[in-house]
Order: C-alpha cells, then structure tokens, then sequence
C-alpha cells in the first residue's frame, strides 16, 4: 500500500479551464466579501494553465462580464472584435455558396463577440484566481476519486516515476491525497473522472446518450495582404458526405494569424472515414486555399467537443460535488460556442457550494444546484438549441438546416417538437462490407499534412518508460473483431497516429503509440466496441499549446 500525503482544502477543482477557474474566482470573491476563509485548490494536468485547451473560438463575455465586469481594465487577452460573418455551404471541391443571414440561424452570428485564444483567456483567468488566494497546480493529474460511503471525498493526482511495467523508478513520487469538503469536476469534454462519476452515481439515467464531435484546429501566418482582422467564417457541406455531419470555419484573429478547422460529428457510419484527412482535404477549397496560401503553418491540435445539449446532459450533481462545464456537457451547439456557458456552470456552482459552507455542510449532495442552473441563462439557451444536433441527425443537413433556421430565427427555439438522438456515436459504425473505402489524396506538404508533422506542431510530450494511459480492456479485440467488422477505425479516427495495424511476422498486431496522443478523447468515444478507456498519463504530459 503506497503512503500518501494528504492536503484538506474547503473545495478541490480538477481542470483549469474556462468552468474550473471560474469557479474558482467565483468562490473567491463571495469569500472575500463575507470575510470568510475558503481554502480553494485547482488541479489541472497541463504542464502550465492553457496546455491543454483547445477552442475555436469566437468567445461571447456574457459570464465574463458578470465574473469579472473590469475585464478590460485588468487586462483580459479579449481584443479582436468580430467585425464580420460570412457563412458558406460547399457545393463541392471548387464551388461554395454564401449563405445571407436571414436563411442562416442567428445562433451563427457574432455582433458583439470576440476572436480569442482560449488558452491564454485561461491563462489569465487562473492569474485573476491566484490573486484571490486560489492554489494553481498545473502538473498535476487528478488520476482517481476518493469515495468513502458513497460520497466524493475528493480526488489522488497521479503517480510520478513510474516504469512501463508499473515499477518504481529512481525518484519515484507517489500522488497525493487532496481532500476536499466539496469537489468540482470540471475536466472538460470525456473527462475520465467524469465519466467515472455519470457511471457511478447514474447521473445519465434519465438522459439521452452524449453526442461527440472531433475538432481540428490549426494557426496560420498568412500575407498581410490577404488578412482582414475580426472576419469569421463558418461553413458546411464538403467534403464531408451527406450523412456525416459537422461544419469548418477560419477566424482572422490579430497578428495576420487565421485559425482554421472543421468539426467531424463522430456519429459517422463509415468506417473508413477519417477526419483528420478530411480536415486536411478541406484547406484546399477555395475559400480557404485563398487565405492560406503562400502561409506558414505554426500550430496543430485537436479536441472532441460535447455536443449533445440538454438531451444529453445528466444530473449534474452527487454526494459530495459536482460536474461543471463540458464534463456535464455544457456546450450550445447551435452555437458552436461552450465557454461562456461553462463558464455560467461553474459560478452557478461556486454559489451553490459556498452557501452549503457558510451553512457548515460539507459532503452532501447539492441538490439546489439543478434548480439554480434551470434558472439561468446558460439553461435558457440550451432549451432554445435542444433539438438542434438531433434534428440534423434525423433530418439531414438540408431538412434539419431548414428546420434549425425557422425554429431558430422565427421562434427563438420554441417550435413545441422534441427530436431526440438515442443511438451513441460508436454505435453508428456500418459493418466493412457496408461502406465505401475512401481514397484521400497524399498531403502537399504546403496546405495538407500528415499526422506525424502535425502532431509534432502540437509540442506533445509524454515522459519516456511510464505505463500506457490508454488502457486495452480486451488486447485481442482490436485484431480479432474491430480489423474483421471494421478494419479496425482506430487507425483513421485517431488524428495523431496512436492506433497502428501493423505485420509482425505475417500476423496483423495492434499497435499504441501513447508517446504521440493530444489528449482529445475521440478513442474513448468512438470505438465500437468501446474497449479503449483514455487515463490521465503523467502529470504535465501531452500537448503544449502555445496559444490555442
């Protein structure tokens, strides 16, 4: 049995995001006013704040502005405004049509919004929070809960000096045992705590399955010349197939940088499909291949987003603590925007568990947060946007685009129907022999690449000799029913070349290269046979993103 430090701390939040940080200045300020003590303490695995985050993102400052109404007298990185939206259905390879605004939903358009680098928003938020007296530890994995009598205790981070095989190398550092009379779970999109908990406490019981979508990310330097600062571009149709749904976009954010990415719903059938290669084939249409052109790619990642709405959303509360943010499942799709919602999430949060500790309750199941979070406006939204993700997955992209345009411009989201999505993503997968194997072409090396140049964009970094964090719970079923149903997709859906079938001495191995993965979960979303669970490897592995 390894002994363990112990720390105690009123409230434990794992994950320096948008909703954990939140929170955290939240509880901070509300303990500042009532001259109360509050140990607060937020764990995040990134190697700094910012690490892993990874978002478009056009940012709407509703809960900023109630978080922090100075935001721009303390210096906010919030500075790009929109300007203009353009939005585009691809007929095809070459031709794109320009969607006017009234036949486009309005959830589309950004008056008043940002282009931003949400890494370096919480970069600043977690400075905002330390001047509060809130305890940042980025390195630091939350690797397992600690629950005693069926309540959250709070959380163990992760071992450190571990050898492949487990073993203790020199310097081995044991995790410690942050106990907490509340914890908040705010990991992000299929956080594995998370997941533990929805399993765990039947917090999905009474809600549909999560939907998933993967999104890819790059920044370019472009020509000055061709850069027009505050334009934002959405679009959908190809080179995505009419029953794959997702959409691209590019952000002409400051410093002739674009951003430009496409999100892959990851309830697509066909097994051959990958949307990595489909992101890379994207750049070369026009609309983008002119902006890009003659550029510099100068960074790569890629990051599954929750996208199920309130359909999917569970119980966001249990004895103990709660889930915030898009480890709940927070996110507007119909916007395709979740920080300002996680954001709400969490305040909504920090008020609930701050008044249960002026109350000196501590462990006990927060029940007041689901009526607190029905009263909100982050709640509101999810209600107008709740058929919006199925009724496209039921409708098509046409039908469903038509229906999201009338309920969403014409009855603010009050059309009386309910679609609802109850097949989980990795259950979409047609056999093999149903689907059409996809020819990609090879990358140019100048708007298209290969995963291996992209990954190394990524500054992913995983400490040589510790064990996988990708765990196998069947090693024979990637080779005996994944490659024989479906030849074995893990090898496409993967956008960092971690899954590899390979010939070793005439027989077909399976292959995990963990030194490569970015952390975006799509492996513990989409394999069929959901035989691939993602934990969290050593504290500050994985990628580096400078300023996604």
């Amino acid at each position: 049995m390894v002994e363990r430090e112990t720390m105690e701390f009123d409230v434990v939040i794992v994950g320096a995001g948008p909703a954990g940080l939140s929170t955290a200045i939240k509880l901070a300020q509300q303990a500042q006013q009532k001259n109360k003590e509050c140990m607060i303490c937020v764990v995040e695995k990134g190697s700094e704040v910012g690490a892993h985050i990874l978002s478009g993102a056009v940012f709407e400052t509703t809960a900023l502005d109630e978080l922090l109404p100075n935001w721009q007298e303390l210096g906010a990185p919030v500075t790009t405004k929109v300007t203009n939206d353009e939005v585009y259905w691809f007929n095809n390879d070459s031709k794109a049509t320009a969607i006017p605004h009234f036949a486009a939903p309005k959830t589309f358009q950004n008056d008043g919004n940002y282009i931003v680098s949400m890494g370096n928003v919480c970069r600043w938020l977690a400075e905002q929070a330390e001047n509060l007296g809130v305890e940042v530890f980025p390195g630091f994995s939350a690797h397992s809960l600690i629950i005693e009598d069926d309540t959250v205790k709070g959380i163990i981070t992760g071992d450190m000096g571990l050898d492949s095989n487990g073993n203790e190398k020199d310097g081995f550092m044991p995790g410690m045992e942050l106990r907490a009379k509340y914890t908040v779970f705010a990991e992000g999109c299929r956080g594995h705590l998370g997941k533990q908990l929805i399993n765990q406490f039947a917090l999905d019981q009474d809600a549909s399955p999560q939907h998933y979508g993967l999104g890819f990310k790059e920044i370019w330097q472009i020509d000055p010349a061709k850069h027009k600062q505050g334009t934002v571009v959405h679009g959908t149709g190809w080179p995505l197939s009419a029953d794959t749904n997702g959409g691209a976009f590019m952000y002409h954010s400051d410093n002739n940088q674009v951003v430009v990415g496409l999100i892959v719903d990851l309830n697509y059938s066909n097994p051959y499909l990958s949307p990595f290669d489909e992101f890379q084939r994207m750049k070369h249409h026009p609309i983008f291949k002119d902006v890009l052109a003659g550029g510099e790619r100068i960074a790569y990642g890629a990051r599954a987003i929750a996208k199920g709405g309130l359909h999917s959303l569970p119980k966001m509360h249990f004895p103990g603590g709660l889930l915030v943010g898009c480890d709940a499942g927070t996110l507007n799709f119909a916007k395709i925007k979740g920080n300002h919602t996680a954001m709400k999430s969490g305040m909504i949060a920090a008020e609930v568990i701050f008044s249960a500790l002026t109350n000196e309750q501590q462990h006990t199941d927060l029940v007041d947060y689901s009526q607190a979070f029905k009263q909100s406006w982050a709640y509101k939204e999810l209600y107008q946007s709740r058929n919006f993700g199925p009724v496209m997955h039921k409708l098509g992209k046409f039908l469903g685009g038509a229906y999201n345009t009338l309920n969403q411009n014409i009855f603010a989201g009050a059309l009386p129907f309910t679609f609802k999505d109850n097949i989980p993503d990795h259950a979409a997968l047609v056999d093999k022999n149903q689907a059409s194997v996809i020819d990609y072409p090879k990358p140019d090396g100048q708007l298209s690449f290969d995963k291996l140049s992209s990954v190394f964009l990524s500054n992913t970094n995983h400490e040589e000799s510790q064990p996988c964090h990708l765990k196998l719970k069947n090693a024979a079923i990637p080779i005996e029913v994944n490659l024989v149903k479906f030849d074995e997709p893990a090898q496409r859906y993967c956008p960092a070349g971690v899954y590899e079938v390979q010939k070793v001495e005439g027989k077909d191995k399976f292959v995990i290269n963990s030194q490569n993965c970015v952390h975006c979960k799509t492996c513990d979303i989409k394999d069929p046979s959901q035989n691939i669970t993602w934990l969290t490897p050593e504290g500050a592995g994985g990628p580096n993103y400078p300023n996604m």
